[in-house]
C-alpha cells in the first residue's frame, strides 16, 4: 500500500511540475524526517538567477511527498565557484548548479558541453545536441569517470559585456583589461588583443570598481543589474540586432550530482530529478528573459549606453574562433568526438554557420 501511495504521489507531482509554491517550514521539516535532503549550490551570486533557483528548490519536497528535498545555497555559501566539483566529489555538497564551463579543468571536453565562441547559437540547437545527437550520453560517461552524474543542461540566456569605454567594433577590445571565464572564450579575446583575466562572477563588481579590469563579460541584463554593474560601467556591448552576444549568444548551466547521492535514489526518483531538470531549465530560461526585459529600462535610467557590433564583426570573430575550436577539440579524443557532432551540425543544411573555406587546413584527431 505504501509503495502504491508513493507512486501516486510521484505521478501527481509529475503532472504538476510547473507549479512553484512557497513551502511552510513544517513541510520541510517533515521531508527531512521522512526522506533525503540534498545540499545543492548554484553559481548564481544573487539577482533573478539566485531567486529562481531557490524558488525551484523549494518545490521539490512537496512534489516528492517528502521523499526528497533540496537545501539551496548561493555562490560561495559553502565553497567557491571553482571548488564546486571538488565539493561534490568529496561529499561536501550532494549536487551543484554550475556554469558548465567551470568543469573544463577536470573534464577538457566540457568546453564543448556548453556554449563557446560562435559555436551553436540558440538554445534549441543545444537541446538537439544533448537530447537528439547523443550529447547527454557522452556527458554522463565523462562525468561518471569523475565520480559525478551529469543530470542535464540548464538554459539561461546570452552573456553580455559591460565596459567603462565604448566598444563599437572588435578592434576596440585591443589593450582592454577584460574579465572572462577562462578557456576558449578568453583565448579568442586574447587573439583580438584583449588582456584577459579569469574571475568568478562574485568578484567582477569589486574588480570593476577598483579598476583592476575595465571590461567584463558576465550573464544577462537582469542579473548584472542586480549585481550593480551599472554603478561601475557606462556601456553595454552586444552583437548585431537579434544577436545579444557576439561571442556567446547562449550560455549553459547544468545539474550535476555526486555519484553516491545519485546511486542512493530509487529508479523512480532518478526519473523525477531528470524531469525536474527539464522543468527547471525551461522555467529558468523564460524567467531570466522576462527579468532581462525589465532590466533594460533600469540600465537606461542609470545612463548606460548600449553599443552594437555588426554582422561583419560576427564573421571576423568566427574566423578567429575556428582554429581555436580545433585546438581545443584536439586536446583529447573525448573533446574531438563531442566537437565532431557539433561541427557536423553547424556545417549541415540545418544551420550553415561554418563554410568549407573556414575549415581548410584543419583536421580533427579522432
Amino acid at each position: 500500500m505504501t509503495s502504491k501511495l508513493n507512486r501516486r504521489r510521484f505521478l501527481k507531482a509529475g503532472a504538476g511540475v510547473a507549479a512553484a509554491s512557497a513551502l511552510a517550514a513544517p513541510h520541510i521539516a517533515n521531508a527531512q524526517a521522512q526522506g533525503t535532503t540534498w545540499k545543492i549550490q548554484t553559481s548564481w551570486p544573487g539577482g533573478a538567477g539566485l531567486q529562481i533557483f531557490k524558488d525551484w528548490c523549494a518545490t521539490i519536497v512537496e512534489k516528492t511527498g517528502g521523499e526528497l528535498a533540496f537545501e539551496p545555497f548561493g555562490a560561495n555559501d559553502v565553497v567557491g565557484d571553482f571548488q564546486l566539483f571538488d565539493a561534490v566529489k568529496n561529499g561536501v555538497l550532494d549536487a551543484v548548479n554550475p556554469f558548465t564551463i567551470y568543469a573544463q579543468g577536470i573534464i577538457p571536453a566540457a568546453t564543448f558541453l556548453t556554449s563557446y565562441p560562435l559555436g551553436l547559437r540558440n538554445p534549441h540547437e543545444w537541446d538537439v545536441f544533448f537530447y537528439g545527437l547523443g550529447g547527454l550520453e557522452i556527458a554522463r560517461e565523462l562525468y561518471s569517470a569523475q565520480g559525478m552524474h551529469y543530470v542535464g543542461p540548464v538554459h539561461h540566456g546570452p552573456n553580455i559585456i559591460h565596459s567603462k569605454v565604448p566598444i563599437r567594433s572588435i578592434d576596440d577590445f585591443r589593450g582592454r583589461k577584460m574579465r572572462l571565464p577562462g578557456g576558449m572564450v578568453a583565448e579568442v579575446f586574447t587573439e583580438i588583443g584583449a588582456e584577459t583575466t579569469v574571475l568568478p562572477g562574485s568578484e567582477i563588481f569589486p574588480a570593476l570598481e577598483k579598476g583592476t579590469i575595465d571590461v567584463a563579460d558576465y550573464v544577462g541584463p537582469a542579473v548584472n543589474y542586480a549585481l550593480g554593474f551599472s554603478q561601475v560601467t557606462k556601456y553595454i556591448s552586444m552583437g548585431p540586432p537579434g544577436f545579444m552576444s557576439l561571442y556567446q549568444p547562449v550560455d549553459l548551466m547544468d545539474i550535476t550530482v555526486s555519484q553516491s547521492s545519485w546511486n542512493a535514489l530509487s529508479d523512480q526518483m532518478k526519473q523525477f530529478v531528470e524531469m525536474e531538470t527539464h522543468v527547471y531549465s525551461d522555467l529558468h530560461h523564460a524567467k531570466i528573459q522576462k527579468a532581462d526585459q525589465e532590466a533594460w529600462a533600469k540600465f537606461e535610467a542609470d545612463g548606460t549606453e548600449v553599443t552594437r557590433l555588426t554582422q561583419d564583426d560576427v564573421e571576423l570573430m568566427t574566423e578567429v574562433a575556428v582554429p581555436i575550436w580545433f585546438k581545443y577539440a584536439n586536446r583529447d579524443k573525448d573533446s574531438a568526438r563531442v566537437f565532431k557532432i557539433q561541427l557536423d551540425y553547424m556545417t549541415s543544411g540545418s544551420l550553415g554557420y561554418v563554410s568549407p573555406e573556414l575549415l581548410e587546413g584543419h583536421e580533427l584527431d579522432l
